[in-house]
């Protein structure tokens, strides 16, 4: 419903500025530029979810021998420790703490076909312990925010549209999106937890968050001290050693489990391909909204907007053009896909502008979704401080992007 009217909304925006412009300069040119823009942007769609199926097949069927594999299962088992701790309510036994680990787990490595449908099972799990059917009991929200702050180690689909949009390493956002995404969940968990009184100075709570904040914190504080070319080096080498390491463990992990390799990677390429043709639609409808509202002069208006207002503040402005991105994040995943696109197309993949946007992709996932999807599932009317405390996990991940995109590409 969100998507329905954030494209309705850039659709007639679009038109009404493309009018005023036209009443107040006498220039109808701006008509003919929107309708180029709204064809060739119908074309980039078509081309990047064509494009899009060979490195997304790929990516699906190595995704699917790890989940075979039983590396999920691995990271769910790991985690678990922590997660008793965040979630006091639920019985030590219940079969909730094995799916909240598991989506978890699953949307670290970016699987998302096998995340949504465990965390509709947990959801429905937490209802039965909830004696309030209509409001949102503590696990429940505190399961919503950790799926929000979207906590991913492998942006699969990012990196995927940055080799189509011809970035020279795409996987240079790598280790820039991990550690956003992190201060993203870290700050989400924190919220929640004050709200609900939960006492995160716990041994193994502090051994987790306190182990990963430890060693996020020396990368940040590394990569901070040596030269910007020692940094790129550095970066681009860590972020392609690190994705050659997992998938090597994906592979030694289905050897060991003794599964037939090669057939559980073509059963999940065929997800991937599948996915990829889905994503057509979507992706040219969102993308023909924006480049009509682009070139009715509404989005450069939004853009110079803040730009004065950061500008006043004395703050530099090179982030600004990126914004778009990280402002539609919590409201569609789709609508900022194509911010994101048309940020790489506008300004180069391999720019300030374009890598951000990236960071503000890959740095939380879709607030408002997620909360309609995962609440309406069990019937929730009254989402408590559900919401309030995803958005403020949002608005740290977004400055949490904003500075390692400073740090590194900048």
């Amino acid at each position: 419903m969100v998507l329905n009217y954030i494209w309705i909304g850039l659709i007639l925006i679009g038109i009404a500025f493309g009018i005023l412009y036209a009443l107040t300069t006498g220039n109808v040119d701006v008509f003919s530029s929107m309708m180029t823009a709204a064809f060739d942007m119908a074309k980039t769609g078509f081309e990047l979810s064509l494009g899009l199926t060979g490195v997304m097949t790929l990516w699906l069927g190595l995704m699917k021998i790890a989940e075979v594999g039983g590396v999920v299962n691995v990271l769910a088992k790991m985690v678990s420790p922590l997660f008793v701790k965040l979630f006091p309510e639920i019985p030590k036994n219940h079969p909730a703490n094995g799916s909240i680990v598991m989506n978890i787990a699953a949307n670290m490595l970016g699987l998302d076909n096998a995340a949504t449908p465990l965390g509709l099972k947990a959801m429905n799990q937490l209802q039965e312990l909830n004696p309030n059917k209509e409001q949102a009991s503590n696990a429940q929200i505190m399961f919503m925010v950790l799926n929000a702050s979207g906590l991913t180690i492998i942006p699969i689909s990012i990196l995927v549209y940055r080799t189509q949009l011809g970035a020279a390493n795409p996987a240079d956002i790598f280790i820039p999106i991990l550690i956003a995404t992190f201060a993203s969940t870290l700050a989400g968990i924190i919220s929640v937890s004050i709200v609900q009184k939960i006492n995160l100075l716990n041994r193994n709570v502090l051994l987790y968050l306190g182990s990963v904040s430890l060693i996020i914190g020396l990368i940040t504080w590394y990569f901070s001290i040596i030269s910007a070319e020692k940094l790129r080096i550095i970066s681009l080498a860590a972020s392609n050693i690190i994705i050659l390491l997992i998938i090597a463990i994906f592979l030694i992990a289905g050897i060991i489990r003794k599964i037939n390799v090669y057939e559980t990677f073509i059963d999940g390429a065929k997800d991937g391909f599948q996915i990829a043709i889905k994503i057509i639609p979507y992706l040219v409808a969102i993308l023909v909204a924006i480049g009509i509202f682009r070139e009715s002069g509404a989005l450069p208006l939004l853009i110079d907007g803040f730009s004065t207002f950061f500008s006043w503040l004395g703050i530099d402005t090179d982030f600004v053009a990126a914004l778009p991105t990280a402002i539609m994040k919590p409201l569609s995943g789709s609508g900022a896909r194509g911010m994101m696109i048309d940020a790489m197309k506008t300004y180069g993949a391999d720019s300030f502008v374009g890598r951000l946007s990236c960071i503000f992709q890959g740095t939380t996932d879709t607030t408002f979704y997620i909360l309609a999807v995962y609440f309406g599932s069990v019937g929730i009317k009254r989402t408590r401080h559900a919401l309030g405390c995803a958005l403020f996990a949002d608005l740290i991940g977004i400055i949490a992007a904003i500075l390692v995109a400073y740090l590194f590409f900048h």
